[in-house]
C-alpha cells in the first residue's frame, strides 16, 4: 500500500498496535509512510495518532465533508468527526 492509496477524510481501521480494530479518520499526510489519524474521542483532533501507513486497513469510503472542511482550512472538532463516522455508520453511540 502507497501514501497515494489514502486520502483526507479517508476511514481506516488500525491493523496493530494498542488501537487495534479501532475506526479513525485520516486529517493528515506528514510523508510517505505516515498519516495523522483521529476519531474524536480518544484521539483527539487537538492531539492525533502519527500512524505507518502499514499499520492501517483502508476502507473505501471518504467524508466529503471532513475534507472539504479540511481542504477549506476550516475549523473541525471532535463532535463534528464524531457525528460523521455516525452518520457513515462507523461509529456506535455511547
Amino acid at each position: 500500500m502507497e501514501i497515494s492509496d489514502f486520502n483526507i477524510g479517508q476511514i481506516v481501521r488500525s491493523t496493530k498496535g494498542r488501537d487495534q480494530g479501532h475506526i479513525f479518520v485520516v486529517i493528515g499526510i506528514l510523508d510517505d509512510q505516515h498519516l495523522l489519524v483521529t476519531d474524536g474521542d480518544l484521539r483527539r483532533v487537538d492531539k492525533p495518532k502519527k500512524k505507518k501507513i502499514k499499520h492501517l486497513a483502508r476502507f473505501n469510503v471518504v467524508s466529503e465533508e471532513i475534507k472539504e472542511r479540511i481542504d477549506n482550512q476550516k475549523k473541525i472538532n471532535n463532535a463534528f468527526i464524531r457525528r460523521e463516522l455516525e452518520r457513515l455508520g462507523l461509529r456506535s453511540r455511547d
